[in-house]
């Protein structure tokens, strides 16, 4: 890949043709008659209320299924505990979508159900066909990236994952149903988890800033240099956003008004503007500079890495939001 004019311009590979074989349902088969021997090795924890679904020891408190599934995880002495099971098909769905995503393979049933083998189906999950159409939640969390989210987005001039989800080869057949990955944009070095498997496997060429570059990704095809901004095409741009890492960038989807933020800014379970004090590993004051530089973009969602996602109706209500996120916090850090 070469970078021509500010924009990086690659060869567009094709993905891979890939059929669904038996040896795919033969994994999902195996899913099932496993979950209940994959649950007696792990002690149950004893806030999750009596019914299917159940969270065992070995939560990491990513908040994953709480987001993903509210209605019946909840934070419990600092971990996840199925508060109230499900009451519907639909709760049931997303209780199984968030077992799939978990990052420890923390969420389990009483018994195998076959219904994981259609939620397995599901994933990649659009977030909002109506608002932001062709921007996906890839699910299937890595425990390498503590339980990141990682995104898919569709594009006419090329398919972009951000940031790395599990490898699975379901998800990676879905996504190649979808048109592959040209490619795979890598928002800071915390979340790259199993970037390899997905570029040998999309052939894909990734992107990371030189600042986060270490010898796990000393490989990556296009090391961003500078303070930017750059561009992938017409539609995206890459804003420089240092202060969590050394090398965090944010992906901005211009036309749908998508900020792509890694872990640099998010939505906490308050719904308030947050970010990582405990695990900021360059500079705070930095980072509410970086913080300070989104004022200057017009966008109305922020889906992050680690948190919440936040909309807002307006880019007028975004910037009353981070003035008032920085009017708090900048003064702590000066």
């Amino acid at each position: 890949m070469a970078l021509r004019d500010g924009f990086l311009c690659p060869t567009y590979r094709l993905p891979n043709p890939f059929s669904f074989t038996s040896r795919s349902r033969d994994a999902g088969q195996r899913f099932t008659e496993s979950a209940t021997a994959a649950a007696a090795g792990r002690r149950k924890r004893p806030q999750n209320v009596e019914g299917e679904f159940f969270v065992d020891h070995l939560c990491i408190d990513c908040d994953t299924c709480r987001w993903m599934a509210p209605e019946v995880f909840t934070r419990v002495d600092d971990m996840s505990a199925v508060t109230r099971q499900p009451s519907c098909e639909e709760e049931r769905t997303k209780a199984l979508q968030a077992l799939l995503s978990c990052p420890t393979s923390s969420i389990h049933t009483e018994r195998p159900t076959n219904k994981i083998l259609e939620v397995q189906k599901m994933f990649p999950l659009l977030i909002d066909e109506q608002n932001i159409p062709g921007v996906y939640h890839c699910g299937y969390h890595s425990k390498r990236s503590y339980g990141a989210t990682s995104y898919f987005v569709t594009h006419r001039e090329g398919n972009i994952l951000v940031d790395s989800p599990r490898f699975t080869e379901r998800l990676a057949c879905n996504i190649e149903l979808l048109g592959g990955v040209r490619y795979m944009f890598l928002t800071h070095k915390d979340d790259v988890g199993d970037h390899e498997k997905w570029s040998k496997r999309m052939r894909c060429d990734r992107i990371l800033h030189s600042g986060d570059v270490e010898i796990s990704t000393a490989d990556v095809e296009n090391k961003l240099c500078g303070e930017g901004p750059w561009d992938i095409a017409t539609d995206f741009k890459l804003i420089y956003t240092p202060g969590h890492t050394e090398g965090s960038v944010c992906l901005y989807y211009k036309p749908l008004k998508v900020l792509f933020t890694g872990d640099h800014l998010y939505g906490s379970e308050k719904s308030d503007l947050a970010f990582s004090l405990i695990y900021n590993q360059q500079s705070v004051s930095l980072q509410l500079k970086s913080i300070r530089k989104l004022l200057d973009f017009d966008f109305e969602w922020i889906l992050p890495g680690h948190g919440r996602r936040v909309t807002f109706r307006d880019n007028q209500e975004k910037n009353s939001a981070l003035e008032a996120f920085l009017a708090r916090q900048e003064p702590l850090y000066a």
